[in-house]
């Protein structure tokens, strides 16, 4: 395994991650889904090379502070479908990634070093229970997808309107009870899919998003 670029573990029942994965310090790729790994060593701090790497399909409770030493993580983190409630502050550090899913874990809230992720070009944070998203996610200036999917939000911050590549976002299954009208002076918009929200009145200016070609799923 040694000198490797890419390896993929992908489903093969490791239930801890073998110790010689983070020798390869070349390694580019690294796909360790579905393993029922309940914990990652620091050492993956080791792996600075790092463009791609999957850890989803787990039972990871958290992921480890080393975890921001990859800067080079450009391509994508998935971090789905495991048991955690927060993410290391120091993957504020990671502000090159692309693409971040964070979707069916235990969080709470969206954890604050995802709103310094600059880089974001698609944020999957489905099937959690945040109830509220901070200002600051105006921050993530290249995002063009946003999927909070049946999570517990009854409002979105003004700061939405600040997300000026923004083209899609998911808001099907939340109790929405209010949306902002930042919204629809979004330059780029192409799609906000509603479906399964039961507790919103449609506001005026969504048929004016219609108008202008913006698909609107209710």
């Amino acid at each position: 395994m040694m000198h490797e670029t890419h390896i993929n573990l992908w489903k093969k029942h490791l239930g801890s991650v073998p110790p010689e994965v983070w020798e390869n310090t070349e390694l580019e790729t690294l796909v360790l889904a579905d393993n029922d790994l309940v914990e990652i060593p620091p050492e993956i701090g080791r792996l600075r090379k790092l463009r791609m790497l999957d850890l989803g399909h787990n039972r990871l409770e958290s992921v480890p502070e080393e975890i921001g030493d990859l800067e080079d993580l450009t391509d994508f983190l998935y971090l789905h479908d495991n048991a955690l409630t927060s993410l290391p502050a120091s993957m504020a550090r990671l502000r090159r990634l692309r693409y971040l899913n964070i979707s069916g874990n235990r969080l709470a809230e969206l954890p604050a070093a995802v709103c310094e992720m600059a880089g974001l070009k698609e944020l999957r944070v489905t099937d959690n229970a945040i109830a509220e998203l901070p200002e600051r996610i105006g921050g993530l200036s290249q995002l063009r997808e946003l999927h909070l999917r049946n999570n517990r939000l009854t409002a979105l911050p003004d700061a939405i309107g600040m997300l000026a590549e923004l083209r899609q976002i998911d808001l099907r299954g939340n109790p929405l009870q209010r949306l902002p009208k930042a919204i629809a002076h979004l330059p780029k918009i192409e799609k906000i899919d509603l479906r399964w929200v039961t507790t919103l009145e449609a506001p005026a200016w969504l048929r004016k998003l219609e108008d202008r070609g913006c698909l609107v799923y209710w």
